[in-house]
């Protein structure tokens, strides 16, 4: 019970018992100003990529102050909070972030928002079940090709999706109707060219005076938001030169600014936070939301993890997994029920927090805090923001998630490698993530199953009936309970030995099968040795199995020496010991040799 507890006891809970100063309080006032003020213009940005604008006018129409980028700050706050209060990282700040966008994008564009929510909540029920089972230990294997591709994958669909908004464009079919953008990477960039005359230009001039804005800043005064500098700055100017003013025609109709903002849009921005309720469950909407939520639930916990070893990594602390999935399947149902978009922890913002001196969990729970005091106070004024200006901030985003530099570096990896990389990449743009990290990872365990194979041998002595078979190396430090060299040995003829050296496992076991076709008469004696085996799987001892039966068809007697606890645990448990015979089963070489010498001999011991 203790151990359960000391895994699931909130890093909150343990930085107050270790006691709070007053200078961790400076420390995570500082880590949360900072990241709230990062986060204020990520969060709605985030929020309208990734809600279709045929869902948000949906969405309206239920709820006239539910929009999209009204979700990612509810998002921040909700999800943030529960994250910071309830993880298992001392420094980690959650909330949405740009990996998801094209996950959300595209379960919107299927299943609508109601859809979206119930996948958002079974993905933090998924979660949660993850932490409590301690899942947290298992993520850390997925391979780094595989996680590189769908980033770097993640990052190509969020740049294609922001043109739309970055240039300002108004998107038509053939027959000029308004259309929304596919969540498809190929027919969205087939609109997109289709539509490349209706770029605007004060549109586009904003977002490209937003983007270098972003860049300068990051390279000249990297220590200043830039994300806020250049939404305020460009908000002003927009504002100023009268670009978002809606205008008249002559027959009282409504024409479209210049630069579309969140209030022309969208209306704005809610005061203060939604009431929580449930989301509409349907047990046939569930059934088909299974991948999605585990998409959901399986990014978020990479996500959350992969942020809490690099915090680790600057603090020098350690994080607890298993909690830190808890607290990312209650944040993600906390969120679905307040109306907000799936959560998880934010390298970039985690980074940041710890620079600007975060120490403790409450500088992500202040963070939250001022997102949501700018909410009830500021509201109005984020009518004004250009939605160029926030494609701009996701492009930048999408830049630093593309990974492009680690992109090359696997380039020059082995060619399996590579395969996986680029597998995982090209069905993640493609297609969509499921399938991408789905394959990705099948072809890695095959990669990883391979390589296995390749380290576990069949080894056996060269002997005096005219087969000629190599000795591998044998291992630097010998077996204390079996030390004996093969190749040191007097075998008679009639004798055959043989070592495993590795696991045996599915990957190894087929070569058993083929031993005996090579020899030109049945030995009479075969002994298997399993020093070096510290492990055996069911597929393994089928095999082995079948070789035992090929052996009494030959009238061989098969005998195994040194034969670890795993394995000979597993042949008492199947029945397998009892058929091979216990007698027939011993500590090391020596006694195995030497029961095989009288059996070879004619003695009487040879009929038993």
């Amino acid at each position: 019970m203790s151990s359960w507890l000391s895994r699931h006891t909130p890093k909150l809970i343990v930085c107050l018992r270790e006691g709070y100063t007053r200078q961790q309080c400076f420390g995570d006032l500082s880590g949360g100003l900072t990241t709230a003020i990062i986060s204020l213009p990520l969060a709605m940005a985030l929020g309208i990529a990734s809600i279709p604008e045929d869902v948000a006018e949906q969405m309206r129409l239920v709820h006239p102050w539910l929009t999209p980028p009204a979700m990612g700050l509810f998002t921040a706050v909700i999800g943030g909070f529960l994250i910071s209060g309830l993880g298992g990282s001392r420094v980690q700040i959650g909330g949405p972030t740009a990996a998801f966008i094209p996950i959300i994008f595209g379960i919107a564009a299927s299943y609508g928002y109601e859809g979206l929510m119930t996948a958002t909540a079974m993905a933090g029920v998924i979660l949660v079940l993850m932490g409590l089972f301690r899942f947290g230990q298992l993520v850390k294997y997925i391979p780094y090709p595989v996680t590189t591709g769908f980033t770097s994958g993640i990052a190509v669909t969020i740049l294609v999706s922001q043109i739309k908004d970055f240039f300002g464009m108004s998107l038509h079919d053939e027959m000029g109707q308004p259309v929304a953008l596919p969540a498809e990477l190929i027919p969205k960039v087939q609109l997109l060219a289709g539509n490349i005359s209706t770029i605007n230009v004060y549109a586009a001039g904003v977002g490209v005076g937003s983007l270098v804005m972003l860049i300068a800043l990051r390279r000249v005064m990297p220590r200043i938001p830039g994300a806020i500098v250049a939404v305020v700055v460009s908000s002003i100017i927009v504002s100023a030169m009268g670009w978002n003013d809606v205008g008249l025609t002559a027959d009282g109709l409504q024409t479209a600014p210049l630069v579309e903002t969140i209030g022309t849009r969208f209306g704005g921005i809610p005061d203060c936070l939604p009431p929580p309720r449930l989301p509409a469950f349907s047990f046939d909407l569930m059934r088909e939301l299974i991948p999605a939520a585990m998409t959901i639930a399986v990014l978020s916990a990479i996500e959350s993890l992969l942020s809490a070893v690099v915090a680790d990594g600057m603090t020098g602390g350690r994080h607890r997994s298993d909690q830190e999935l808890l607290a990312q399947g209650v944040a993600n149902v906390a969120s679905a029920m307040c109306f907000g978009l799936p959560a998880t922890g934010a390298i970039a913002r985690t980074a940041a927090n710890i620079k600007s001196g975060g120490t403790t969990p409450l500088s992500g729970i202040v963070s939250a805090t001022i997102i949501l005091v700018f909410m009830l106070a500021l509201a109005p004024l984020a009518k004004s923001i250009p939605l160029s200006a926030l494609a701009a901030v996701l492009i930048l985003v999408a830049w630093n998630i593309c990974e492009i530099d680690h992109f090359r570096s696997l380039l020059r990896a082995p060619r399996p490698d590579v395969l996986t990389l680029l597998t995982t990449f090209g069905l993640t743009v493609f297609t969509d993530l499921v399938l991408g990290v789905g394959v990705g990872m099948i072809m890695a365990s095959f990669l990883f199953m391979s390589r296995m194979a390749e380290t576990s041998t069949i080894v056996g002595i060269r002997n005096r009936r005219g087969f000629d078979q190599e000795f591998d190396q044998e291992p630097a430090t010998p077996d204390p309970k079996d030390p004996a060299t093969l190749s040191d040995m007097d075998i008679p003829p009639e004798i055959e030995v043989y070592e495993i050296n590795g696991p045996f496992f599915f990957g190894v076991a087929d070569r058993l099968s083929d031993i005996l076709r090579q020899f030109k008469a049945p030995p009479k004696v075969f002994i298997l040795r399993m020093r070096y085996v510290p492990h055996i799987d069911a597929t393994a001892m089928h095999a082995l199995e079948e070789f035992f039966d090929k052996c009494r068809r030959q009238h061989t007697t098969l005998l195994l020496g040194g034969v670890h606890i795993q394995p000979l645990f597993e042949l008492t448990r199947s029945g397998l010991l009892d058929k091979i015979g216990n007698d027939h089963v011993f500590e090391n070489l020596d006694g195995a040799l030497t029961y095989a010498r009288v059996m070879v001999s004619g003695s009487p011991l040879a009929g038993q």
